[in-house]
């Protein structure tokens, strides 16, 4: 339970506080469809965004002459004591309070009186919750950002303290060619990249404010909703009221930004796994990034990883749960909507904890350089490079493929490997080999692939500086970001 929800308290029980639509009803709501009904106890996380929501459109209604301007500074300063009861932890909501719109209500008629029903004015719930879970995704998808961000740096330091470690690259999980650790580590940075400008295209569609909407057809007040966005750091005002009010796209955009995310950490993970086994043995995760067995003194699990891989299904719920839920719903709102935000803070939390818990572990672990080298010419995975020199020579690929092919099936047979061919058995097989023989080392393999994109050294040197570029400026982006949300919740003549 979040540290600002309590379970009751008399000044806001059901007896001595009108919910504060009643006013068409006899009756007051049964316990049981208050508690159902109810979503404060997962809502609270937007309280600071509802509050510096709420600041901004109230400061509009004074500016505009919809309320006193003297009224909307008293309220505005209440709202700002709210506020700050909310970052000491004195604030506190109940079930009673319906939603955190409310209990942030009622406690600012407890401080300022009759004057926080002008509040209101000009509003609905239906694009006040748009707007604060808008602006809650925001900051959240920066600091996602911010992450990954972190998480490519490790990766990349990684591979630049590894710059000759080579390793098996495979297709099928079966030994294929040769490559640098450096180049498998820089796929996973790739992955990392598009990841960052998904999250922030994510960005880009949450950037809209949709306050001023009103329910699901605008107000009839002269409002200044270009005063509230730039007020908010919003870039846009939302174009259609009743999508304004409607629209968990840049949720589900969110949310599958977050799947896509949990992909890539559950295929490192599953590589990890493996890498850590007996069978492979090509790293050592640390003992601080490990668990042990209660029954096998022996066993030391990669958990960490095991729970990045399994934490995908939970992540994926999320963004089913809400595609299910949004894909029969008729304009404009509807209530299902308020299943909206627990799948999108249970992934957001989910994802930041991946973030925060790989670049250390991945930092630490160590790499079984002998085992991997070992492991890189297993199996004939210089195969290839014996039928691209009989190519270069003019032999039809097909007709090398064929040789080579040939070549190996013997070798297995005979219980060799290409190291142990002797010149006479080379010429054999064909006449160029009598002149010049393949590649029998990986790193000679490897020097050979030197293209765009390749697993040569230098092409990999290129790939880490253009990555780190990269990074960079998307670093710049998103510092001026969290500054920019930084200065939104300072109070004015604050110096913070």
């Amino acid at each position: 339970m979040s540290s600002h929800l309590r379970s009751s308290g008399p000044a806001t029980s059901p007896s001595t506080a009108p919910k504060r639509w009643a006013g068409r009803f006899s009756e007051s709501p049964d316990a049981r469809l208050e508690e159902f009904n109810a979503s404060v106890t997962f809502d609270i996380t937007l309280v600071r965004e509802d509050i510096r929501g709420s600041i901004a459109h109230v400061r509009m209604l004074g500016r505009q002459g919809i309320i006193g301007a003297d009224e909307a500074k008293t309220i505005e300063d209440g709202l700002w004591r709210v506020l700050d009861e909310v970052e000491v932890g004195t604030f506190q909501l109940t079930i009673a309070d319906e939603d955190v719109h409310t209990g942030v209500e009622r406690r600012l008629y407890e401080l300022v009186g009759p004057v926080t029903g002008k509040l209101h004015t000009a509003r609905s719930r239906n694009d006040q919750v748009g707007t604060d879970l808008r602006f809650w995704m925001r900051r959240a998808l920066v600091e996602i950002g911010n992450g990954l961000t972190s998480h490519a740096h490790a990766l990349i330091d990684v591979a630049k303290a590894h710059p000759e470690v080579v390793m098996p690259g495979y297709t099928h999980l079966q030994r294929a060619q040769p490559v640098l650790l450096a180049h498998h580590l820089l796929a996973y940075v790739e992955m990392t990249l598009r990841d960052i400008d998904r999250v922030m295209e994510a960005y880009k569609r949450a950037d809209v404010l949709v306050l001023g909407s009103a329910a699901l057809a605008g107000t009839t007040y002269p409002i200044d909703r270009e005063f509230v966005a730039e007020d908010l750091g919003f870039s846009r005002i939302s174009a259609n009221s009743l999508d304004a009010v409607s629209d968990r796209d840049y949720v589900l955009d969110t949310l599958f930004a977050c799947s896509l995310i949990a992909v890539h950490f559950s295929r490192f993970s599953e590589e990890l796994i493996l890498w850590a086994s007996g069978e492979f043995r090509f790293i050592t995760l640390s003992d601080a990034f490990s668990t042990g067995s209660s029954i096998m003194p022996q066993k030391k699990n990669a958990d960490v990883a095991e729970l990045g891989r399994g934490k995908t299904g939970r992540i994926f719920g999320d963004l089913i749960g809400l595609l299910t839920v949004v894909k029969g719903l008729p304009l404009s709102y509807n209530k299902d909507l308020q299943e909206d935000k627990e799948g999108v803070f249970d992934a957001v939390h989910t994802v930041l904890q991946l973030l925060d818990v790989f670049p250390p572990m991945i930092r630490t672990t160590t790499f079984n350089a002998e085992r991997m080298a070992e492991a890189a010419i297993a199996d004939f995975t210089l195969a290839t490079d014996a039928a691209d020199l009989l190519a270069k020579r003019g032999i039809p690929f097909r007709e090398a493929h064929e040789v080579i092919g040939s070549l190996v099936g013997r070798c297995v047979a005979e219980g060799k490997t290409f190291a142990d061919l002797t010149d006479e058995e080379w010429a054999a097989i064909h006449p160029v080999f009598a002149e010049e023989k393949p590649p029998l080392d990986a790193l000679a393999s490897i020097a050979a692939r030197d293209v765009p994109g390749g697993t040569a050294p230098n092409r990999v040197r290129d790939a880490i500086a253009t990555a780190e570029a990269e990074i960079a400026l998307w670093e710049a982006r998103l510092a001026t970001l969290r500054e920019q949300f930084d200065v939104l919740f300072s109070r004015p003549g604050s110096t913070a």
